[in-house]
Formats: structure tokens, sequence, C-alpha cells
């Protein structure tokens, strides 16, 4: 195996693993956030960023087709 394709391997198990940790994070802060939410509590501890975070890790896990798509779908979505 060249020294290529392990680096196009190693980037294919990182994506996927930033897919994966992406949605579990998605899964774990959001139903967090919304127990906190719904039982009364207060969420104004939740720093902003812990809510974007999992979205980010799902977006770098993208191929770059859909990263593009992504981005294009954000800019439709704004110019509205």
């Amino acid at each position: 195996m060249s020294w290529q394709d392990k680096a196009l391997w190693l980037e294919k198990i990182t994506k996927r693993m930033m897919l994966i940790v992406g949605v579990l994070g998605l899964i774990v802060i959001y139903c967090g956030f919304f127990f906190l939410l719904f039982s009364g509590r207060s969420v104004a501890v939740i720093p902003w960023f812990f809510l974007i975070s999992p979205w980010v890790c799902i977006y770098f896990g993208l191929t770059q087709v859909q990263q593009v798509q992504v981005v294009n779908w954000f800019l439709k979505k704004f110019k509205k």
C-alpha cells in the first residue's frame, strides 16, 4: 500500500468518525438541552457553541460535493 492510499484511507476513516461523533453529539446534546428546557430548568448555562459543535463535525464529515451543496443551500435560504 502506497502512502497515497494510506492517506486516502486515513481521510475516509476520519470523515466517517466525524460523522459518527457529530450524530452522537447531536443526539446527546440536544436531548439534554430539551430535557432541561422542558423540565423548567435554566438553559442559560449552555453556551451556544455546544449546540452548534455537532453540526460542525457533521459538516466536515461530509464529502466535498456534499459540503458545497450545504453551502449553496444556506446561500439560497439567506438570499430570499
